[in-house]
């Protein structure tokens, strides 16, 4: 019996280790305004997951010292995080930003360095960030991403999306991130020739001002884009962290979007 058991571990284990848990949240404005409690609340949240994208990290003081804060409560639950951090968005007519990934040491290397794209930078108010990592002797490369307002025509950059699965042909990309823009959105449609998929399709992730109608969430704006010959799709949701809180109100003091999550293995 023990020997069956010893067998069973080891067939168990390769599959665990070889499924990954990716989960991006826009936290809003993540930097000196987000209190010890909070912190710790979003470190519990994304616990469970073995790489995070984070979009809107405050660019100046306070942005870089709040992932760094994440990381350190993520460090105390257990397990050994890494963290990087990217130079401030170029940016100069809108919001400039910085995006950051972390994630557990154990399961997942960071190979070489990671980028902010800077091809389209004039084109892309807040170029996204690109890391590799490698699972086992695996690889993937997050694009990470936080688009301009919907009032702005979030269409207008991520139409040059398209151009990045061949700019970068040895990459295997998953497009994570704020789209403020809906899966449905014609602009996705070359990256759908392309072979590519959103985890997510009619789920809205950021929230109302206050619920209506038990109705908590506005728009779809969050999502992920993977390609289907190299990556195999497990599992995929949301975390609707505000019910647990009494209200919208409190519940925004954290962010006004919801994390998207995506379990995957590499083909």
């Amino acid at each position: 019996m023990k020997s069956f058991f010893s067998l069973l571990f080891l067939l168990i284990t390769p599959l665990c280790f070889s499924q990954i848990k990716l989960i991006s949240w826009n936290i809003e404005n993540l930097g000196t305004s987000k209190s010890y409690e909070t912190i710790n609340f979003i470190a519990n949240t994304l616990r469970d997951y073995d790489v995070i994208a984070i979009q809107e990290v405050v660019a100046g003081y306070g942005g870089a010292q709040a992932v760094a804060r994440l990381a350190d409560e993520l460090n105390r639950k257990g397990a050994k995080w890494d963290y990087v951090i990217s130079d401030p968005t170029s940016s100069s007519a809108y919001k400039t930003e910085r995006y950051a990934f972390i994630w557990k040491m154990s399961k997942l290397k960071k190979i070489g360095k990671a980028w902010l794209e800077k091809k389209y930078h004039l084109e892309i108010d807040r170029e996204p960030y690109f890391c590799t990592f490698q699972n086992e002797n695996k690889q993937f490369t997050i694009v990470n991403f936080h688009a301009i307002t919907k009032n702005r025509q979030p269409e207008t950059e991520i139409k040059y999306f398209k151009f990045l699965p061949d700019e970068y042909p040895n990459l295997n990309l998953i497009f994570a991130g704020d789209f403020n823009c809906p899966q449905s959105h014609t602009v996705f449609n070359p990256l759908k020739k392309m072979g590519y998929q959103s985890i997510l399709v009619n789920q809205k992730t950021s929230l109302k001002q206050e619920c209506k109608n038990d109705i908590c969430l506005a728009s779809e704006f969050d999502n992920m884009y993977y390609k289907t010959s190299k990556i195999k799709a497990l599992n995929s949701g949301i975390i609707p962290f505000y019910k647990k809180f009494n209200s919208l109100k409190s519940a925004r003091i954290i962010s006004d979007h919801i994390p998207i999550w995506f379990e995957f293995s590499l083909n």
